[in-house]
């Protein structure tokens, strides 16, 4: 096979969890520009609606469903409704994630923590189970999750400053859990040729968007400690996501792939 071939994704149909958010529409993007019909879902049904419109005016094929991680028939219905219109599922990426903002240990409720974990945890855990089971029973698949460098390092407190800003537990503790996950499910479903990946991406600033950081702060530490010197823009993950789900890496499962500019070699 052309090495270039290898990186193609026709024929494939692929379904990316908040597929509308800021990693979420550029994955969605690369994965359609890799020839894959792609499925933008998350609970927003009309934004993913909207990001597929979009993606189908360049020619390609998109959809937008609705998708509410916190309830296990919704997930259910979902993956029935996909298996029907599209035949089935060969790429899921793990992307949603639940940010409550909860920060202090000590100002954290059992309420805050259970209802990030509804998603980050539970909702996890219940959308693998429902795809991967259809997944080995035709005969394989492709998982992706979308983790964070707080998946594999403690959070670096010193960059926030006095911005405000900060990194909450649940969100460290949830990425930890989704990298360890990761390599449980590749161990276990490689035997029903079902490969299962991760990405930690490094932070990412949305630059000349409604959600650009402009905590100047915050980025120039953010810069200073990074050996390419910039954070992450809105093409990094692309590469990344399109390697895992084709058979370009088709004799890798159970990775970590860091796409963090170097963040987390020192």
């Amino acid at each position: 096979m052309n090495v270039m071939d290898m990186f193609r994704a026709e024929g494939k149909v692929a379904v990316v969890t908040g597929g509308s958010g800021l990693y979420g529409a550029h994955i969605s993007e690369a994965l359609c520009e890799a020839g894959a019909t792609v499925l933008i879902a998350s609970r927003g049904r009309d934004r993913c609606e909207a990001e597929a419109a979009k993606l189908r005016a360049r020619g390609y094929a998109a959809h937008g469903m609705a998708l509410d991680l916190a309830d296990e028939g919704a997930i259910g219905a979902f993956v029935e409704e996909a298996l029907e219109r599209f035949g089935g599922i060969d790429i899921l990426v793990n992307n949603s994630v639940s940010r409550t903002g909860l920060a202090d240990i000590e100002e954290t409720t059992a309420e805050g923590w259970e209802a990030a974990q509804r998603v980050n945890g539970l909702g996890l855990m219940l959308m693998t189970k429902a795809v991967v089971r259809t997944m080995r029973e035709r005969g394989g698949g492709n998982i992706i999750n979308i983790a964070s460098i707080q998946g594999i390092l403690g959070p670096h407190f010193p960059v926030y400053g006095e911005t405000g800003m900060t990194s909450g537990i649940e969100y460290t503790f949830a990425k930890w859990g989704m990298v360890g996950m990761t390599k449980w499910l590749a161990n276990y479903y490689g035997k029903f040729n079902i490969r299962v990946n991760c990405i930690s991406p490094g932070g990412y600033n949305p630059v000349g968007t409604a959600n650009e950081i402009r905590a100047d702060e915050f980025v120039r530490r953010y810069v200073e400690r990074t050996p390419l010197g910039r954070m992450a823009d809105d093409s990094d993950i692309k590469g990344a996501v399109v390697y895992l789900a084709t058979d370009a890496s088709k004799y890798v499962t159970g990775h970590n792939l860091v796409v963090d500019g170097g963040w987390s070699g020192w």
